[in-house]
């Protein structure tokens, strides 16, 4: 008698929560101590972190954790945003996305939720500690803005 072989579906439930629920259920794991993965979504990140894509590993954060160059999620005007920090003055924190270079958000250490400490790139983990994060990290913030505006704007013609 032949066996059947054959292969199982998994069954997903689509469904839509507010990012209020969804960051909600985000501080309560981090709380825990454990680390929360997540699906980007917008393109202030890029090019580094992708739209829909990628996914980032975040870790409930520590004050004396924080230094330039760090992505965090903080709270921002009522909204949850991860972005890179560009300035540390005290309990000032300034955060630009990398595919910002205009536009910044000031926040305390009271706002942010969590440390981004990995991300899944075409499912492979890199760890914001590997040198290839760093070096990016390094030359990006090293670049003149006028210099990331032509790059953005080249990659977003490319894209098209």
């Amino acid at each position: 008698m032949a066996r059947r072989h054959g292969c199982r579906a998994k069954r997903f439930l689509a469904m839509q929560i507010s990012n209020d629920i969804f960051f909600a259920e985000v501080e309560r794991l981090l709380g825990e101590g454990g680390d929360v993965m997540i699906t980007i979504r917008g393109n202030s990140m890029q090019p580094m972190l992708r739209d829909g894509r990628d996914r980032v590993v975040l870790r409930r954060y520590e004050d004396d954790e924080i230094r330039v160059g760090d992505v965090m999620l903080f709270r921002y005007r009522g909204e949850y945003v991860l972005h890179r920090v560009v300035k540390v003055d005290g309990e000032r924190i300034l955060f630009a996305g990398d595919g910002n270079y205009k536009l910044y958000e000031q926040a305390t250490t009271e706002d942010i939720v969590a440390r981004m400490v990995a991300y899944v790139k075409d499912g492979r983990r890199v760890e914001c500690s590997d040198g290839e994060w760093l070096r990016y990290s390094q030359v990006w913030m090293a670049l003149p803005m006028i210099v990331r505006r032509v790059i953005l704007g080249v990659k977003r013609r490319i894209k098209k």
